[in-house]
């Protein structure tokens, strides 16, 4: 029997149906975490091509039914995973297979946030920044883009000014070289803080020699960082501290960025600084350049300065960036001398040496790189180095007074140092049970060479700095020629345990081992009454003195709330004598060539926080010992002349209360109301210090005044704003105070040791924004005090070195 056409189309279409659901089949998987085999509850599971969907349970199983027997494309999805794609055979009998998803992990980009644009003056370190634990220490930051202040100059009493308790000297108009101190430490160079630049070594030695012949512009700098002497933990022995310069970094959202400031001032005074900077894919720059030159206050100061700096960095991954660093920088300045206090008195801004020259080219090298091995730790390793030279060349007798004549001899005094290093930090961040802890390793290694040579200079007023021999009319009569090689290596650790929500301490430990050789040769030249050349003796000299120490210390934080926080902290701090200490012929002074190094501790106690948003506040008491200090005593010699002597005067012990604290006006009386365009802040920074020397075998200083600690130490000023305009007004007073243990009152006719009298300084600045431009303008000293702030030994004196009087600045600045 035949069936009817749609009859049998009918039995074709059956039978297709019965085969397709004969080869169909069902595949049930398991979705695991690659690293630890968790099942992944709520995993989407997508068959491309087709609309089915699964989705895992619990136990990370899934189901997708009636899928054609042979090859298929999955796609796997989870919140928190990597998405997944893979092709599977679907077994025709069913089964489970099982697949796994990687966890998603991403490092953010640093998250920056500023401080409310009423509000100026400097912050805090947080307890953890990059590789280093600030916990429980006393630190301060100074960022100068929120500084109504001359930047041009680096004009430190206007920079400084928020940073309790510093003791500034002034040298020179431009700001060439920067010298601060505090708590009775040496100002001089600012040689008793470890000085780094981006966290790298820049003074020319850090133990040998650790004075900053370099300082970077202010107008290039992103913050200062300052952390007192709890810092010797990490950063170095010294008992002041550290101070590092953190220089602007790349502008990360433009290709080109350009910066130029141009200022002009009283006494010739000429400033061009100009940078460029930008990022290209995963390469960024930060370049600048500044020109700097002025005429000065007293006659026969005329500078001249150049700085270059060039940053390159490269992101390779967000885990792991390298990057490079050159500085260069020389500068020629020329050194009016010193003056006596008959001269001082007299007229300060005479000069009586139009010979004297100082030459300095410092030359910076640095290489960095930062891995993130984890979420919660990460290296940082720095390798650095250093080529620099100096020379001073003058005419520097005892007497301050003598007429300087162009035929006779000059001393010249030339550095050169060769230094490289490399610091190495670990930090990680881990638990511990409920509790968090924080802890940090380091290793540093450094290699210093100083050759420095004393000798006669030649005739003339020229900045000829060529050796000549003894003969001839000249007031010196020394001469040497030494080397310096030293090693230093050190292992560092330090970790914070929170012992709760608010309280944490924070031990840590250092070991240094320190290798200082001198050898070489000096020489006196005998001469007769007639100035005539008798003999000319000459020895041989060499030290070596090898020391290895352990440094510790704790600190304690309590946090009652977030805004508010009392933190105490005591560490050990040591001071290696230097290669001026070892040998320098200087006819203003005499060095004991039984010298020690010097030994002590600082400690903190202190309350800092915040009220609302109209009230910062940094109020604590120190203590400083002073073991086997390093100071000046008057002396005479043969000829019943004033000298200075350099040795261990005796144990000091520094105490002293440093207080800060910044107040928004309007905000403070208007707490619910939002400030409009004005603005109005003011603060003040008091340090009130009592240092005395406790134990001396010289007699007469026991119980005398220690050097360099003036009673009382105010700083304190106004901000106002309305708009764009913004305006300051700044007042510095210091104390009286003495340049050595025997509280010596005046100086005789070298004028190195003395009173330093109480004086008060004015300063003003003004300026306007809009847009790319921005102008500045500043008075320093605005009522033209006679004042200073030095004694120097050596160069640029010696004698007194008066300060600068009235003078004007205005900058032009423009940003592209």
């Amino acid at each position: 029997m035949r069936l009817p056409v749609y009859s049998a189309a009918l039995v074709v279409s059956v039978l297709s149906s019965f085969s397709a659901l004969a080869q169909q089949a069902a595949l049930q998987g398991r979705v695991r975490e690659a690293n630890t085999g968790r099942p992944v509850a709520g995993c989407e599971v997508y068959v491309r091509g087709s609309r089915q969907i699964a989705r895992t349970d619990s136990a990370g199983l899934f189901t997708l039914a009636k899928l054609p027997a042979g090859r298929q494309q999955l796609q796997f999805s989870s919140i928190g995973y990597e998405p997944f794609k893979t092709e599977v055979d679907v077994p025709p009998n069913g089964g489970i297979l099982d697949f796994t998803l990687t966890r998603r992990e991403r490092q953010l980009k640093e998250v920056v946030v500023a401080a409310p644009q009423t509000r100026f003056g400097p912050q805090r370190l947080r307890e953890v920044e990059g590789t280093a634990i600030f916990a429980a220490k006393k630190s301060d930051v100074i960022v100068p883009d929120n500084l109504v202040a001359n930047l041009a100059t680096n004009n430190a009493r206007q920079v400084y000014a928020r940073v309790a308790g510093l003791n500034i000297w002034e040298s020179d108009q431009g700001g060439l070289q920067l010298s601060i101190g505090g708590r009775g430490l040496d100002p001089n160079r600012t040689s008793n803080f470890n000085v780094r630049q981006n966290n790298y070594d820049i003074s020319a030695d850090a133990l040998g020699y650790p004075e900053s012949y370099y300082t970077p512009p202010i107008e290039a700098i992103k913050r200062i960082q300052l952390v007192r002497g709890a810092a010797s933990l990490q950063y170095g022995t010294q008992f002041g501290g550290l101070l590092n310069f953190e220089l602007r970094a790349p502008e990360p959202d433009k290709t080109v960025s350009v910066v130029s400031r141009q200022t002009a001032g009283s006494y010739g005074f000429f400033n061009s600084f100009n940078s460029v900077s930008g990022t290209v894919k995963k390469l960024s720059y930060y370049t600048f350049a500044q020109y700097k030159r002025g005429d000065g206050w007293r006659p026969n100061s005329h500078f001249d300065s150049k700085t270059a700096y060039a940053d390159v960095r490269y992101q390779f991954t967000e885990n792991f960036k390298v990057g490079t660093q050159v500085t260069h920088m020389d500068y020629l300045a020329q050194q009016p001398g010193g003056l006596s206090d008959a001269q001082f008195v007299q007229n300060a801004r005479q000069s009586n040496r139009e010979r004297n020259w100082f030459a300095v080219d410092w030359n910076l090298f640095n290489a960095s790189a930062d891995w993130k091995l984890t979420p919660q730790s990460n290296i940082n390793v720095l390798a650095f180095g250093l080529r620099a030279t100096r020379k001073s060349l003058g005419f520097r007798p005892n007497q301050v007074e003598l007429p300087d004549k162009d035929f006779y001899l000059r001393d010249l005094i030339t550095g050169e140092f060769q230094n490289y290093g490399v610091e190495a930090r670990y930090l990680n961040r881990y638990q511990l049970g409920s509790k968090t802890g924080v802890l940090l390793l380091g290793t540093r290694y450094y290699h210093g060479y100083n050759h420095s040579v004393q000798g006669f200079g030649p005739t003339g007023r020229g900045a000829d700095f060529r050796y000549v021999g003894p003969e001839g009319e000249t007031f010196a009569s020394s001469f040497s020629d030494f080397e310096f090689p030293n090693q230093n290596v050190a292992v560092f650790a330090e970790n914070i345990f929170y012992l709760s929500d608010k309280v944490s301490v924070t031990p840590g430990v250092r070991y240094e081992y320190i290798r200082t050789k001198s050898q070489g040769t000096y020489g006196n030249v005998i001469r007769d009454n007639a100035n005539n050349i008798d003999a000319i003796i000459q020895k041989d000299e060499q030290r070596l003195s090898p020391r290895g120490f352990v440094l510790g210390g704790i600190g304690v934080s309590y946090k009652p709330v977030e805004t508010r926080e009392l933190y105490g902290n005591i560490s050990q701090n040591y001071r290696s004598i230097t290669f001026s200490d070892m040998r320098i012929a200087n006819p203003s002074a005499v060095i004991d060539p039984n010298l020690q190094d010097e030994r002590g501790y600082s400690a903190d106690l202190g309350l800092r926080g915040e009220q609302g948003q109209w009230l910062t506040y940094d109020v604590s008491l120190f203590a400083l010992q002073y073991g086997n200090r390093i100071g000046e005593v008057q002396t005479y010699d043969a000829a019943d002349r004033v000298l200075r002597r350099r040795s261990n005067v005796g144990r000091a012990l520094i105490l002293g209360v440093e207080s800060y604290a910044e107040v928004d006006l309007l905000r403070a009386a208007h707490p619910a109301v939002e400030p409009g365009r004005w603005s109005l802040a003011a603060f003040g920074n008091l340090a009130l210090i009592r240092g005395r020397y406790t134990q001396s075998e010289i007699a007469g200083v026991k119980g005398n005044p220690v050097e360099f600690v003036p009673d009382v130490n105010l700083k304190t000023g106004a901000r106002v704003g309305f708009g764009p305009f913004k305006g300051s007004l700044q007042a510095t007073y210091l104390s009286k105070q003495y340049t050595d243990a025997t509280k010596a009152e005046l100086g005789g006719v070298s004028a190195v040791v003395g009173r330093i009298p109480a004086y008060t300084v004015l300063d003003a600045s003004v300026s306007w924004e809009r847009r790319w431009l921005k102008l500045e303008g500043s008075v320093n000293n605005l009522a033209d005090a006679i004042y200073f702030t030095r004694r120097a030994t050596g160069y640029p004196g010696p004698g007194i070195l008066p300060s600068d009087g009235r003078s004007f600045f205005l900058t032009v600045a423009a940003k592209w």
